[in-house]
Protein backbone atom coordinates (compact mmCIF):
# COMPACT_ATOMS: atom_id res chain seq x y z
CA UNK A 1 0.00 0.00 0.00
CA UNK A 2 1.36 3.28 -1.04
CA UNK A 3 0.97 6.08 1.99
CA UNK A 4 0.14 9.07 0.34
CA UNK A 5 -0.67 11.38 4.09
CA UNK A 6 -0.55 10.73 7.39
CA UNK A 7 -2.58 12.91 10.27
CA UNK A 8 -1.36 13.08 13.97
CA UNK A 9 -4.30 14.44 16.33
CA UNK A 10 -3.87 15.15 20.08
CA UNK A 11 -7.10 15.11 21.87
CA UNK A 12 -8.85 15.12 24.89
CA UNK A 13 -11.59 13.64 26.71
CA UNK A 14 -13.02 13.86 29.40
CA UNK A 15 -13.78 10.80 32.05
CA UNK A 16 -17.18 9.97 33.53
CA UNK A 17 -15.22 10.04 36.71
CA UNK A 18 -11.73 10.21 37.94
CA UNK A 19 -9.35 7.28 38.00
CA UNK A 20 -7.11 6.65 40.66
CA UNK A 21 -3.96 4.41 40.63
CA UNK A 22 -0.66 4.02 42.88
CA UNK A 23 0.94 6.17 40.07
CA UNK A 24 -1.57 9.06 40.99
CA UNK A 25 -5.46 10.15 39.88
CA UNK A 26 -6.57 11.28 36.35
CA UNK A 27 -9.34 13.29 35.46
CA UNK A 28 -9.72 13.41 31.55
CA UNK A 29 -8.04 11.05 29.03
CA UNK A 30 -5.46 12.70 26.61
CA UNK A 31 -4.04 10.52 23.50
CA UNK A 32 -2.40 11.04 19.94
CA UNK A 33 -4.40 9.54 17.03
CA UNK A 34 -2.75 8.54 14.26
CA UNK A 35 -4.60 8.31 10.38
CA UNK A 36 -3.03 6.67 7.75
CA UNK A 37 -4.52 7.57 4.02
CA UNK A 38 -3.69 5.43 0.87
CA UNK A 39 -4.74 5.56 -2.23
CA UNK A 40 -8.58 3.93 -1.69
CA UNK A 41 -9.09 4.48 2.12
CA UNK A 42 -7.58 5.16 5.34
CA UNK A 43 -6.73 3.63 8.71
CA UNK A 44 -6.50 4.48 12.65
CA UNK A 45 -4.64 3.97 15.26
CA UNK A 46 -4.24 5.28 19.15
CA UNK A 47 -0.80 6.09 20.97
CA UNK A 48 -1.78 5.22 24.55
CA UNK A 49 1.25 7.07 26.13
CA UNK A 50 -0.08 9.03 29.03
CA UNK A 51 0.65 13.13 29.59
CA UNK A 52 3.00 12.24 32.80
CA UNK A 53 6.03 9.53 32.73
CA UNK A 54 4.57 7.47 35.14
CA UNK A 55 3.57 4.32 33.57
CA UNK A 56 6.23 4.72 30.82
CA UNK A 57 8.95 6.99 30.35
CA UNK A 58 7.14 7.56 26.83
CA UNK A 59 4.52 10.46 27.46
CA UNK A 60 2.20 12.22 24.45
CA UNK A 61 5.04 14.76 23.78
CA UNK A 62 7.72 12.27 23.15
CA UNK A 63 5.36 10.08 21.15
CA UNK A 64 4.30 13.37 18.95
CA UNK A 65 8.11 14.16 18.36
CA UNK A 66 8.92 10.24 17.89
CA UNK A 67 5.95 9.85 15.72
CA UNK A 68 6.69 13.50 13.93
CA UNK A 69 10.47 13.39 13.37
CA UNK A 70 11.58 9.89 13.05
CA UNK A 71 8.84 7.62 12.47
CA UNK A 72 6.57 9.14 9.70
CA UNK A 73 9.52 9.81 7.69
CA UNK A 74 10.30 6.75 7.14
CA UNK A 75 6.86 5.42 5.63
CA UNK A 76 5.50 8.66 4.12
CA UNK A 77 5.28 8.43 0.53
CA UNK A 78 6.60 4.77 0.70
CA UNK A 79 4.94 1.41 -0.87
CA UNK A 80 4.85 -0.15 2.17
CA UNK A 81 3.85 -3.96 1.18
CA UNK A 82 2.40 -5.94 4.34
CA UNK A 83 2.53 -5.42 8.45
CA UNK A 84 5.78 -7.50 8.50
CA UNK A 85 7.32 -4.96 5.68
CA UNK A 86 6.60 -2.18 8.12
CA UNK A 87 7.87 -4.00 11.33
CA UNK A 88 11.29 -4.03 9.21
CA UNK A 89 11.09 -0.07 8.06
CA UNK A 90 10.62 0.92 11.69
CA UNK A 91 13.27 -1.74 13.51
CA UNK A 92 15.96 1.07 13.53
CA UNK A 93 13.48 3.22 16.13
CA UNK A 94 14.83 1.61 19.56
CA UNK A 95 12.32 1.68 21.87
CA UNK A 96 9.03 4.33 22.12
CA UNK A 97 7.16 1.24 21.88
CA UNK A 98 3.88 3.01 22.15
CA UNK A 99 4.58 5.65 18.96
CA UNK A 100 5.34 2.54 16.93
CA UNK A 101 2.15 0.77 17.84
CA UNK A 102 0.20 3.62 16.98
CA UNK A 103 1.52 3.80 13.38
CA UNK A 104 1.41 0.01 12.94
CA UNK A 105 -2.09 -0.10 14.40
CA UNK A 106 -3.20 2.52 11.69
CA UNK A 107 -1.66 0.68 8.66
CA UNK A 108 -2.95 -2.57 9.88
CA UNK A 109 -6.60 -0.97 10.38
CA UNK A 110 -6.31 -0.16 6.24
CA UNK A 111 -4.45 -3.32 5.40
CA UNK A 112 -7.60 -5.40 6.66
CA UNK A 113 -10.08 -3.00 4.85
CA UNK A 114 -8.41 -3.39 1.63
CA UNK A 115 -8.42 -7.43 2.37
CA UNK A 116 -11.96 -6.84 3.09
CA UNK A 117 -10.94 -8.83 6.37
CA UNK A 118 -12.04 -8.11 10.40
CA UNK A 119 -8.79 -7.17 12.06
CA UNK A 120 -9.91 -9.84 14.56
CA UNK A 121 -9.53 -12.85 11.74
CA UNK A 122 -6.36 -11.10 9.91
CA UNK A 123 -4.42 -11.83 13.88
CA UNK A 124 -6.13 -15.12 13.89
CA UNK A 125 -8.77 -14.59 16.32
CA UNK A 126 -10.84 -17.55 16.72
CA UNK A 127 -13.49 -15.76 19.35
CA UNK A 128 -16.88 -14.00 18.27
CA UNK A 129 -17.10 -12.52 21.93
CA UNK A 130 -14.13 -11.79 24.61
CA UNK A 131 -14.64 -11.68 28.46
CA UNK A 132 -14.69 -8.64 30.32
CA UNK A 133 -14.31 -7.21 33.54
CA UNK A 134 -13.64 -3.49 35.07
CA UNK A 135 -10.91 -2.03 36.60
CA UNK A 136 -11.75 -0.04 39.52
CA UNK A 137 -9.36 3.05 40.80
CA UNK A 138 -8.63 3.66 44.20
CA UNK A 139 -12.15 5.40 45.72
CA UNK A 140 -12.43 7.78 48.78
CA UNK A 141 -13.83 5.06 51.44
CA UNK A 142 -14.38 1.73 51.48
CA UNK A 143 -18.19 1.84 51.09
CA UNK A 144 -17.88 3.97 47.85
CA UNK A 145 -15.67 0.92 46.54
CA UNK A 146 -18.03 -1.58 47.53
CA UNK A 147 -20.92 0.42 45.83
CA UNK A 148 -19.03 0.66 42.79
CA UNK A 149 -18.55 -3.02 42.62
CA UNK A 150 -22.20 -3.84 43.50
CA UNK A 151 -22.87 -1.21 40.29
CA UNK A 152 -20.45 -2.89 37.62
CA UNK A 153 -22.17 -5.98 39.39
CA UNK A 154 -25.17 -5.06 38.34
CA UNK A 155 -23.97 -4.37 34.41
CA UNK A 156 -22.88 -7.75 34.20
CA UNK A 157 -18.88 -7.40 34.53
CA UNK A 158 -17.91 -11.09 35.84
CA UNK A 159 -14.34 -9.77 36.78
CA UNK A 160 -13.47 -7.33 39.41
CA UNK A 161 -10.20 -5.69 39.72
CA UNK A 162 -9.27 -3.31 42.34
CA UNK A 163 -6.10 -1.20 42.59
CA UNK A 164 -4.30 -0.80 45.59
CA UNK A 165 -1.45 0.38 47.58
CA UNK A 166 0.10 0.50 50.78
CA UNK A 167 -2.61 1.65 53.35
CA UNK A 168 -5.10 0.43 50.68
CA UNK A 169 -4.98 -3.31 50.40
CA UNK A 170 -5.74 -6.05 53.52
CA UNK A 171 -8.33 -3.81 55.45
CA UNK A 172 -10.00 -3.20 51.98
CA UNK A 173 -9.56 -6.26 50.84
CA UNK A 174 -11.25 -7.66 53.86
CA UNK A 175 -14.45 -5.66 53.72
CA UNK A 176 -14.81 -6.39 50.08
CA UNK A 177 -14.72 -10.03 50.86
CA UNK A 178 -17.20 -9.68 53.42
CA UNK A 179 -19.13 -8.13 50.96
CA UNK A 180 -18.87 -10.12 47.96
CA UNK A 181 -16.93 -13.49 49.19
CA UNK A 182 -17.74 -15.53 46.06
CA UNK A 183 -16.99 -12.80 42.72
CA UNK A 184 -13.83 -13.19 40.38
CA UNK A 185 -11.55 -10.83 42.13
CA UNK A 186 -7.68 -9.66 41.16
CA UNK A 187 -6.05 -6.50 42.50
CA UNK A 188 -3.23 -4.26 40.86
CA UNK A 189 -0.57 -2.84 42.54
CA UNK A 190 1.04 -0.67 39.46
CA UNK A 191 4.40 -1.89 41.42
CA UNK A 192 3.70 -0.02 44.73
CA UNK A 193 5.34 -2.61 46.84
CA UNK A 194 9.15 -3.70 47.15
CA UNK A 195 10.46 -7.07 48.33
CA UNK A 196 10.99 -5.62 51.69
CA UNK A 197 6.76 -6.45 51.84
CA UNK A 198 7.01 -10.05 51.37
CA UNK A 199 5.08 -10.70 54.40
CA UNK A 200 2.66 -8.26 54.04
CA UNK A 201 1.69 -9.21 50.37
CA UNK A 202 1.73 -12.97 51.35
CA UNK A 203 -1.33 -11.94 53.59
CA UNK A 204 -3.19 -11.81 49.97
CA UNK A 205 -3.22 -15.36 50.05
CA UNK A 206 -6.50 -15.58 52.15
CA UNK A 207 -8.85 -13.80 49.58
CA UNK A 208 -8.74 -15.97 46.66
CA UNK A 209 -7.65 -13.64 44.20
CA UNK A 210 -7.30 -14.51 40.44
CA UNK A 211 -4.15 -12.74 40.80
CA UNK A 212 -2.25 -10.01 42.08
CA UNK A 213 -0.72 -7.67 38.90
CA UNK A 214 2.30 -5.65 39.24
CA UNK A 215 3.35 -6.09 42.88
CA UNK A 216 7.03 -5.13 42.46
CA UNK A 217 8.81 -2.36 40.42
CA UNK A 218 8.62 -2.01 36.63
CA UNK A 219 11.86 -3.24 35.58
CA UNK A 220 12.21 -6.00 38.27
CA UNK A 221 11.80 -9.74 37.54
CA UNK A 222 14.25 -11.25 40.03
CA UNK A 223 12.21 -9.98 43.36
CA UNK A 224 9.24 -10.90 41.14
CA UNK A 225 10.51 -14.55 41.26
CA UNK A 226 11.47 -14.74 44.95
CA UNK A 227 7.97 -13.34 45.69
CA UNK A 228 5.91 -15.81 43.52
CA UNK A 229 7.80 -18.60 45.32
CA UNK A 230 6.29 -17.63 48.05
CA UNK A 231 2.52 -16.93 47.34
CA UNK A 232 0.28 -19.43 46.56
CA UNK A 233 -1.47 -16.09 44.26
CA UNK A 234 -0.27 -16.24 40.60
CA UNK A 235 1.19 -12.93 39.83
CA UNK A 236 0.75 -11.45 36.67
CA UNK A 237 3.34 -9.16 35.28
CA UNK A 238 2.71 -6.07 32.93
CA UNK A 239 5.26 -2.95 33.24
CA UNK A 240 8.11 -5.84 33.84
CA UNK A 241 7.36 -7.11 30.43
CA UNK A 242 7.84 -4.71 27.64
CA UNK A 243 8.67 -7.07 24.83
CA UNK A 244 9.35 -10.70 23.75
CA UNK A 245 12.37 -11.56 25.38
CA UNK A 246 11.85 -9.91 28.73
CA UNK A 247 8.45 -12.40 29.08
CA UNK A 248 10.68 -15.29 27.85
CA UNK A 249 13.11 -14.05 31.07
CA UNK A 250 10.00 -14.08 33.11
CA UNK A 251 8.57 -16.68 32.48
CA UNK A 252 12.09 -18.94 32.58
CA UNK A 253 12.95 -16.98 35.76
CA UNK A 254 9.33 -18.11 37.41
CA UNK A 255 8.62 -14.09 38.26
CA UNK A 256 4.68 -14.56 37.24
CA UNK A 257 2.39 -17.05 36.27
CA UNK A 258 0.10 -14.84 34.34
CA UNK A 259 1.16 -12.43 31.60
CA UNK A 260 -0.81 -9.23 30.86
CA UNK A 261 -0.46 -8.52 27.08
CA UNK A 262 -1.19 -4.11 26.23
CA UNK A 263 -0.32 -3.13 22.72
CA UNK A 264 0.83 -0.52 22.91
CA UNK A 265 3.16 -1.34 25.90
CA UNK A 266 5.29 -3.73 23.62
CA UNK A 267 5.04 -2.06 20.39
CA UNK A 268 2.31 -3.07 18.50
CA UNK A 269 -0.18 -5.99 17.27
CA UNK A 270 2.64 -8.43 15.71
CA UNK A 271 4.46 -8.22 18.64
CA UNK A 272 1.77 -8.62 21.30
CA UNK A 273 1.00 -11.74 19.14
CA UNK A 274 4.43 -13.12 19.16
CA UNK A 275 3.94 -12.62 23.12
CA UNK A 276 1.05 -14.08 22.66
CA UNK A 277 1.91 -17.51 20.93
CA UNK A 278 5.37 -17.64 23.24
CA UNK A 279 3.04 -17.65 26.17
CA UNK A 280 0.69 -20.45 24.87
CA UNK A 281 3.56 -23.09 23.80
CA UNK A 282 5.13 -22.68 27.27
CA UNK A 283 1.52 -22.90 28.87
CA UNK A 284 1.36 -19.20 30.42
CA UNK A 285 -2.07 -17.45 29.93
CA UNK A 286 -2.54 -14.39 29.02
CA UNK A 287 -4.63 -11.45 29.00
CA UNK A 288 -5.31 -8.10 27.73
CA UNK A 289 -4.96 -4.84 29.80
CA UNK A 290 -6.41 -1.67 29.21
CA UNK A 291 -5.01 1.86 29.24
CA UNK A 292 -8.39 3.68 29.11
CA UNK A 293 -8.83 4.11 25.22
CA UNK A 294 -10.61 5.52 23.22
CA UNK A 295 -13.00 3.38 20.97
CA UNK A 296 -10.09 3.44 18.66
CA UNK A 297 -7.90 1.73 20.93
CA UNK A 298 -10.82 -0.47 22.76
CA UNK A 299 -11.81 -1.83 19.08
CA UNK A 300 -7.94 -3.04 19.00
CA UNK A 301 -7.27 -4.35 22.04
CA UNK A 302 -10.66 -6.49 21.65
CA UNK A 303 -9.30 -8.17 18.40
CA UNK A 304 -6.11 -9.12 19.99
CA UNK A 305 -8.05 -10.66 22.49
CA UNK A 306 -9.88 -12.70 20.34
CA UNK A 307 -6.72 -15.26 20.18
CA UNK A 308 -7.14 -18.33 21.35
CA UNK A 309 -5.11 -18.10 24.64
CA UNK A 310 -6.88 -14.72 26.31
CA UNK A 311 -8.08 -17.29 28.39
CA UNK A 312 -8.19 -14.18 31.50
CA UNK A 313 -11.12 -11.54 31.84
CA UNK A 314 -10.04 -8.58 30.06
CA UNK A 315 -9.76 -4.76 31.26
CA UNK A 316 -12.04 -4.26 28.30
CA UNK A 317 -15.33 -2.69 29.38
CA UNK A 318 -17.74 -0.64 27.39
CA UNK A 319 -17.45 2.95 25.95
CA UNK A 320 -19.65 4.28 28.45
CA UNK A 321 -17.49 2.88 31.63
CA UNK A 322 -15.07 5.65 31.24
CA UNK A 323 -17.04 8.44 28.34
CA UNK A 324 -20.06 9.81 28.28
CA UNK A 325 -19.93 9.75 24.33
CA UNK A 326 -16.89 8.16 22.30
CA UNK A 327 -15.27 8.83 19.37
CA UNK A 328 -16.64 5.55 17.44
CA UNK A 329 -19.65 3.66 16.74
CA UNK A 330 -20.79 1.62 17.23
CA UNK A 331 -19.97 2.07 20.86
CA UNK A 332 -18.56 -1.20 22.82
CA UNK A 333 -21.68 -2.45 24.94
CA UNK A 334 -21.39 -5.54 27.47
CA UNK A 335 -23.52 -8.46 26.98
CA UNK A 336 -25.71 -10.15 30.06
CA UNK A 337 -23.17 -12.81 29.75
CA UNK A 338 -20.14 -10.20 30.62
CA UNK A 339 -18.62 -10.46 27.05
CA UNK A 340 -18.16 -8.17 24.64
CA UNK A 341 -18.96 -8.73 20.93
CA UNK A 342 -15.58 -8.73 18.46
CA UNK A 343 -16.23 -6.44 15.49
CA UNK A 344 -16.66 -8.19 12.18
CA UNK A 345 -16.39 -5.29 9.85
CA UNK A 346 -13.51 -4.68 7.88
CA UNK A 347 -10.52 -3.21 9.57
CA UNK A 348 -11.26 -2.42 13.45
CA UNK A 349 -14.71 -2.73 12.99
CA UNK A 350 -16.09 0.66 13.80
CA UNK A 351 -16.98 3.64 12.14
CA UNK A 352 -14.61 6.96 13.42
CA UNK A 353 -16.74 9.98 13.96
CA UNK A 354 -15.05 12.64 12.40
CA UNK A 355 -17.06 15.21 13.83
CA UNK A 356 -16.47 14.10 17.75
CA UNK A 357 -13.16 13.85 16.55
CA UNK A 358 -12.49 16.99 15.45
CA UNK A 359 -14.32 18.38 18.78
CA UNK A 360 -11.81 17.02 21.00
CA UNK A 361 -9.00 17.66 19.41
CA UNK A 362 -6.50 20.06 20.66
CA UNK A 363 -3.97 19.89 18.53
CA UNK A 364 -3.45 18.61 14.58
CA UNK A 365 -0.47 18.13 12.39
CA UNK A 366 -0.73 16.57 8.44
CA UNK A 367 2.00 14.87 6.79
CA UNK A 368 1.94 15.09 3.07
Amino acid sequence: MFIEKIELRKIQMEYVSPFETSLGREYHKTAIIVKIETQDLEGFGECVAEQNPRYSYETVETAWHVLSQFIIPIILKRNVENPENLLSMLKPIRGHNMACAAIEEAFIDAYAKVRKVSLSKLLGGVKNRIESGVSIGIQESVDKLLKSIGNYLEQNYHRIKVKIKPQWDIEVLEKVREAYPDISLMVDANGAYTINDLNHLQKLDKYNLLMIEQPLDYDDLVYHAELQSKMKTPICLDESVPNLSSTQAAIKLGSCKIINIKVGRVGGLQKAKQIHDYCQEKGVPVWCGGMLETGIGRAINVAIASLPNYKLPNDISASDRYYKEDIVEPPFQINCDGTINVPQMPGIGVDVIEERLEKVTKKKRTFT
